[in-house]
């Protein structure tokens, strides 16, 4: 992708800090706040980092906060040590023998967390799964819904959104490979949202391509099947992460692989974008 944008497309500086002051002001507590504003004008990993803190102790303080209700244990200290112990070794065991094979009583073991000790974070395995889609799902609204803040034109938006979703796909990747793997296995409420998520996704994608096409830079006869089809690939970052590990692709080339594509299925070309103010950006690899 050839040109570099420096910028482009702000929205009005008042209006911006305003909402980003709104915004920030309800994720306080949840440690989830962006650090700065470089995201999503720089189109870049370390710039996404910068901006969305999605894994240490960030993460465990947010599940803590988000069911601290549910749970007997009080002090935050502990209970963030525990929840780092109690999650990763569940997206180890369900990587090795699946989560409907794992018992609590193997969480207990390899957490060496007495049983007595797991019931004082999680109630049940139900629990514990339906904990780790709310937590993807938090996530996801916040850092791909806050997009619409930043008043983006429809490439750039797409852009973000196509490459935000893979870095946050690298960055949590057990959280997305298990709600996806885990899914047939979940009972029907947490199925129905763990879906709920994925439709979400999608319906985001394609109000994006409908501007677009109002707007005059896409063609598209049929948006819905193109997404379909987009976000069937863009899962295969988190579900075949050996086969471009083994190809030497990175998040970043996977991704412009992506937007490239999908802008060709616009019948959009970086020049045709630049003609309507939507310049876009080279990414730096990282």
């Amino acid at each position: 992708m050839s040109g570099v944008v420096d910028r482009l497309n702000r929205p009005n500086p008042s209006v911006y800090q305003v909402v980003m002051t709104q915004d920030q002001s309800s994720l306080l507590n949840s440690g989830l706040a962006p650090d700065n504003t470089d995201w999503p004008h720089e189109i870049s990993m370390e710039a996404f980092r910068r901006t969305w803190r999605l894994e240490g102790s960030t993460v465990w303080e947010t599940v803590f906060e988000m069911h601290r209700e549910k749970m007997q244990i009080k002090n935050v200290n502990v209970a963030i040590a525990n929840l780092e112990n109690i999650f990763t070794s569940t997206f180890k065991l369900t990587a090795l023998k699946g989560f409907q094979s794992m018992s609590l009583r193997d969480l207990s073991r390899e957490t060496g967390i007495s049983m007595g000790g797991l019931y004082s974070y999680i109630g049940s395995k139900d629990e514990l799964a339906s904990v780790i889609e709310d937590v993807l799902r938090y996530y996801v609204d916040k850092v791909l819904g806050s997009l619409a803040a930043h008043q983006l034109s429809p490439a750039r938006h797409l852009q973000a959104i196509v490459y935000g979703e893979t870095y946050m796909n690298e960055i949590m990747n057990p959280w997305f490979y298990f709600c996806y793997m885990e899914l047939k296995g979940l009972p029907r409420d947490q199925q129905e949202k763990a879906m709920e998520l994925e439709l979400d996704f999608e319906a985001m994608l394609v109000e994006t391509i409908e501007k677009g096409v109002k707007e005059g830079v896409f063609r598209c006869e049929d948006p819905q099947m193109l997404v379909i089809h987009l976000v069937g690939v863009l899962q295969q970052w988190y579900l075949k992460r050996w086969k471009f590990k083994r190809k030497n692709i990175d998040a970043n080339k996977f991704a412009e692989s992506v937007f490239k594509g999908l802008l060709r299925n616009l019948d959009c070309q970086p020049e045709t974008a630049v003609l309507h103010g939507e310049q876009l950006q080279e990414v730096r690899n990282f």
